[in-house]
């Protein structure tokens, strides 16, 4: 399996609440109405829990808060079969298509700048 991650951070003008309401009853749905067009085989979302919970792991890292990365606000996941299956989704009109309306939503809920996303392929321990 491929795996796309997005680690997310919202926009300044939304509260956490904001963001992932967002998130799960708008974005989500988008997401799945082109799961076929783009051949994605799994979409998960993880939202961040209570951020004093964050902020006591937090310390326990980096040297404390100061130092410590900034949480994320979630993380998702979106899963190919292979690299192939992303290239020859993203090839077709459909396919380009269902990315500029993913991207054009995205940008109505996330910091882009502060969101590092990435491929991986994955390998399971047990």
């Amino acid at each position: 399996m491929i795996k796309l991650t997005f680690c997310l951070t919202r926009l300044p003008n939304l509260t956490l609440a904001e963001f992932q309401d967002y998130w799960w009853n708008k974005h989500a749905p988008l997401v799945k109405s082109h799961r076929e067009a783009l051949r994605i085989k799994r979409y998960v979302q993880m939202h961040s829990a209570d951020p004093a919970f964050a902020d006591a792991l937090r310390e326990t890292r980096a040297g404390g808060l100061d130092r410590a990365p900034a949480i994320y606000d979630g993380v998702a996941q979106l899963w190919w079969e292979s690299i192939e299956d992303i290239a020859a989704a993203t090839a077709t009109p459909e396919g380009m298509e269902a990315g500029r309306q993913l991207l054009e939503d995205e940008a109505k809920f996330i910091d882009f700048v502060k969101s590092p996303l990435w491929f991986g392929e994955e390998k399971v321990v047990f």
